[in-house]
C-alpha cells in the first residue's frame, strides 16, 4: 500500500469527514471518494470501514 493511501485511511480513521480530508489533501471531495474506492478495490474490501480495519490489523495506521 502506498504512503498516500495509508495517509488517506489514517485521516478517515481519525473520524474526519470526506470534505475535511479533501481540504487537508488539497483535492476535491470527489477525488477523495475515488481514491477510497481505489484503495478498497486494491485490498479487496467493499467499504472504507473495512479498509481502515484492514490497515489497522496490519499496523499501517
Amino acid at each position: 500500500m502506498l504512503r498516500d493511501e495509508v495517509h488517506l485511511l489514517s485521516l478517515l480513521a481519525a473520524g474526519l469527514p470526506v470534505e475535511a480530508v479533501a481540504r487537508r489533501l488539497h483535492v476535491c471531495p470527489r477525488t477523495v471518494r475515488r481514491r477510497c474506492r481505489g484503495v478498497c478495490d486494491k485490498i479487496g474490501v467493499s467499504s472504507v470501514i473495512e479498509a481502515v480495519a484492514w490497515a489497522a490489523r496490519r499496523r499501517l495506521i
